[in-house]
C-alpha cells in the first residue's frame, strides 16, 4: 500500500525525496495509522499529523490529497485486519475526515507563512527606500507590479496615494488616486479597519494584519486580509501607510472544497458515513414529535457478482446509477441519501403525515431499481435489502440508531434477498446478550466453566438406551454451541468435545460399564471446516475409539456449501457413521438421503412440536432408503406416543433423560 501510495503522490508532484526514501517514509506513516485504528479509545490525532506531515514533505495541492484519500480509503477498509468490524469501518472514515483536516489546516498555515513572508519582504524593502530612494523605489516597483497580492500607499489622511494592478483585479476595479480607503471596505469591516489603523498611526507593533472584506461591485464582497504598516520619510517621520491585501477567495474556496470532499463520496458525490451521522443529530433533534424519523440501511444485492464477473468499472458506474435513482425516489420528501462503504446506502426520512409507509417505499426502490439500466452495453438490474429503524428515541446516540440499523439489514439478508427487517429492541437485546456471552465463552473454556454432559438415545418403541449423545454444557446458556459456532471458537472446542466424548467413551467400555454409539451434533462452521476429517481422525487415533462407534451429525443445511458433502463422504469412508441434522422431512432434504452414505437423520424441535401429519406421511419414503428417523425435544409421553405411531425409530429429549455430567449419567442409567 505504501509503494502505491508513493507512486500516485510522484506523478502529480515532484519532491526532494527518491522514491526508496517516499517508500519508507510513506510506511512509516501507515504503521503509525494503522496502531492508531487499532488503540483504545480511538485517538485520530496521528491521521492529522499525517495530512501535516504531507504539506511538509511539498504535497499541498488537491490532487496528492486526492490520491492519499483515495490509497488510504480502500486500502485500509480491504486489510484483514479491519475487515470484520464496523467499528474499524467508521474509524477509518473518521481518520480520513482527520487526514483532510489536517492537511488543511497545515497548507494554509504554509500559504499564510508564505503570504507572510512576502509581506516582510515587502515592509523591509519599503523601508530600505528610506535610506536609498532611487535604488528602493525601483526595487518596490518591481515586487509590487509582479506581486499578486494588492499593494497600496496611502496617505496619513486615509486617501490612496499609489495602487498596483493586482488590487483591482481582486476588488474588480483600480482604486483612483486620491480616493479613501475608508470607501472601499466593507461595511461590516469598517471599525475593524479603523481600529487596525489606529494601531498602525499609534506605532503599537511593527504591522498589524487582519483579515476582513472590500467592495467588490455593487452587490459582490472580497475576502481578504490586509496588512498596514508605517512608512517614515528620510527625516524617520511618519509619512505614509503600506497596507497589503492577501486575496483569501481561492483559499476558502480549497477550504470549502476540502470540508466537501472530506464528507462527500468520491464516487457519488453523496455524503459520506461521517457526515451523514452528523446530520443524524440534527434530524433527531429536530423531528415531529408524532411521525418521528426513519433510517434505511440499504445493501445491494448480489453486487459482488457485478464486480467480479464483470470488472470494477461497471460495478462502480452501477453504484453511480444507483445512487441517482435513491436521491429521485426521495426527492418530494425531507431525506438525505449517503453512501456508506462498498455498496452499502443510508437514508433518513424526517417523516410527515404525506410520508409512505416503509412496505411502500422499500417496494418503490425495489420496482425502480429492478428496472434494466445498460452499463457498457450489459443491462443491469439489482434489489436491495434493508434494515428499518422507524420513530426512534430522540434521545438515542447516531452510532447507536447505526447499528441497530445495520443489525436489522443482517435480519434481512439471512439466507434471502430483496427483504427489509424492522429492528426489534426486544430481539436486540437477546442477541446482545447472546453476544456477550459469546465473547466470554473462551476465558469461561479456560477456567472450567464450560464442560460436557450426556443425554440418553431411545428406541422409541420399547424404550431402551440405542446410543448416547455428547453436548458442550455451560450453566449460563443452552445455546453453548451456537453461541461459540458464531466467533469460531466452535473449531478447537469442537474438536475437544468430540475427543472427551470419544475418550469417555472408551473409559466405560474398557471398565464394562456402558458400551454403546456415541454421537456428536457438528454446527454448520464445523461442517464446513477444510481441516474437519484431520482432526477427527486425529482424535479417533488418540483415543483408540472405535470408527463404527462413532455417529457424527451434520445440518443438512450446509451440504450445498463447497466442502461440506465431501467431508461427509470422507467421514462415512473411515467407518464413522453419519447422520443429518435439522432434517425437515421435506422433498429438497430427502434428495441428499439417495446421494449421501448416510444412516439416520434427526428431525429438529420446532417440528417435532407441531406433529405435522403432512410430515409423518414422508416418513416410509426415509425407511425405504435405510434411513433411521430420530426425533429431538421429546418432551412427554403424549409426544413419545404420536411420533412412535408416526413411525420414528430413535428419540431424544426431557422425556427420556436430560442432559448430565458423566457420573450423574453412568448412576441415572443405572
Amino acid at each position: 500500500m505504501a509503494r502505491k501510495w508513493s507512486y500516485l503522490l510522484s506523478s502529480v508532484v515532484v519532491v526532494a525525496l527518491s522514491r526508496d526514501e517516499l517508500d519508507a517514509e510513506l510506511g512509516s506513516q501507515l504503521d503509525a495509522l494503522c496502531a492508531a485504528l487499532h488503540n483504545e479509545p480511538f485517538d485520530p490525532a496521528p491521521f492529522e499529523e499525517v495530512g501535516e506531515r504531507l504539506v511538509a514533505l511539498g504535497y499541498v495541492n488537491e490532487p496528492g490529497l486526492k490520491r492519499t484519500v483515495d490509497v488510504l480509503g480502500k486500502g485500509l477498509l480491504a486489510l484483514e485486519e479491519f475487515r470484520a468490524s464496523d467499528q474499524h469501518t467508521v474509524r477509518v472514515v473518521g481518520g480520513i475526515g482527520a487526514l483532510t483536516c489536517g492537511f488543511t489546516v497545515a497548507r494554509a498555515r504554509s500559504i499564510l507563512d508564505q503570504q507572510e513572508s512576502m509581506q516582510r519582504s515587502l515592509m523591509k524593502a519599503a523601508r530600505d527606500a528610506q535610506w536609498d530612494q532611487r535604488q528602493s523605489e525601483a526595487k518596490f516597483a518591481g515586487i509590487a507590479i509582479s506581486s499578486t497580492n494588492g499593494i497600496l500607499i496611502v496617505g496619513l489622511d486615509g486617501k490612496v496615494v499609489w495602487a498596483n494592478d493586482a488590487i483591482g483585479e481582486i476588488i474588480g476595479r483600480a482604486p483612483e488616486p486620491g480616493v479613501r480607503l475608508m470607501e472601499l471596505i466593507a461595511p461590516n469591516s469598517v471599525a475593524v479597519f479603523r481600529e487596525m489603523m489606529e494601531k498602525v498611526l499609534a506605532e503599537r507593533d511593527e504591522f498589524e494584519r487582519e483579515p476582513m472584506q472590500l467592495l467588490r461591485g455593487e452587490d459582490d464582497l472580497a475576502k481578504v486580509t490586509l496588512t498596514a504598516s508605517l512608512l517614515r520619510d528620510g527625516d524617520d517621520k511618519p509619512s505614509h501607510v503600506l497596507v497589503v491585501a492577501d486575496d483569501d477567495t481561492e483559499l476558502a474556496l480549497l477550504q470549502g472544497e476540502l470540508r466537501r470532499q472530506s464528507l462527500h463520496d468520491v464516487l457519488t458525490g453523496l455524503p459520506n458515513r461521517q457526515f451523514f451521522t452528523t446530520h443524524l443529530e440534527t434530524v433527531l433533534r429536530r423531528a415531529d414529535p408524532e411521525f418521528g424519523v426513519t433510517v434505511f440501511h440499504l445493501d445491494l444485492d448480489a453486487f459482488g457478482l457485478v464486480c467480479n464477473s464483470l470488472g470494477g468499472r461497471v460495478g462502480e458506474k452501477l453504484l453511480q446509477h444507483v445512487a441517482r435513482r435513491l436521491r429521485a425516489l426521495t426527492s418530494r420528501e425531507r431525506a438525505m441519501v449517503a453512501r456508506f462503504d462498498g455498496d452499502e446506502f443510508g437514508i433518513v426520512v424526517e417523516n410527515t403525515f404525506t410520508t409512505p409507509n416503509i412496505a411502500t417505499m422499500m417496494a418503490t426502490i425495489n420496482a425502480d431499481l429492478a428496472e434494466p439500466v445498460f452499463v457498457d452495453e450489459h443491462g443491469l438490474a439489482v434489489s436491495v435489502s434493508a434494515g428499518v429503524v422507524h420513530q426512534p428515541s430522540p434521545d438515542v446516540e447516531p452510532t447507536e440508531l447505526l447499528r441497530m440499523a445495520d443489525l436489522a439489514l443482517r435480519q434481512a439478508k439471512k439466507d434471502q434477498r430483496g427483504q427489509w427487517e424492522l429492528f426489534h429492541g426486544s430481539q436486540d437485546t437477546a442477541d446482545r446478550r447472546d453476544a456477550a456471552l459469546a465473547v466470554v465463552m473462551p476465558g469461561a473454556w479456560e477456567q472450567g466453566d464450560i464442560g460436557v454432559a450426556y443425554q440418553p438415545v431411545r428406541v422409541l418403541a420399547t424404550g431402551e438406551l440405542a446410543g448416547v449423545e455428547a453436548v458442550l454444557h455451560w450453566d449460563l446458556s443452552d445455546r453453548c454451541a451456537a453461541l461459540a459456532d458464531s466467533t469460531g471458537l466452535i473449531l478447537p472446542m469442537g474438536e475437544w468435545l468430540i475427543r472427551v466424548a470419544a475418550g469417555q467413551a472408551q473409559w466405560w467400555r474398557q471398565r464394562g460399564e456402558l458400551d454403546q454409539q456415541f454421537g456428536v451434533r457438528l454446527t454448520r462452521h464445523q461442517a464446513t471446516d477444510a481441516d474437519l476429517v484431520s482432526r477427527v481422525a486425529k482424535v479417533v487415533e488418540e483415543t483408540a475409539m472405535p470408527h463404527e462407534r462413532m455417529t457424527l451429525s451434520m445440518p443438512v443445511g450446509v451440504l450445498g456449501v463447497a466442502g461440506a458433502a465431501e467431508n461427509l463422504a470422507t467421514l462415512a469412508d473411515m467407518g464413522i457413521r453419519i447422520a443429518l441434522d435439522d432434517f425437515a422431512l421435506g422433498p429438497s432434504d430427502l434428495a441428499w438421503l439417495s446421494e449421501l452414505p448416510v444412516v439416520a437423520v434427526v428431525v429438529p424441535r420446532d417440528l417435532v412440536r407441531r406433529k405435522d401429519p403432512r410430515s409423518a406421511v414422508l416418513i416410509p419414503a426415509v425407511h425405504e432408503l435405510g434411513v433411521r428417523i430420530c426425533v429431538d425435544g421429546i418432551e412427554t409421553a403424549e409426544e413419545a406416543k404420536w411420533w412412535t405411531e408416526a413411525g420414528a425409530d430413535l428419540a431424544i429429549g426431557a422425556h427420556f433423560g436430560s442432559p448430565r455430567d458423566a457420573g450423574e449419567f453412568l448412576k441415572k442409567l443405572r
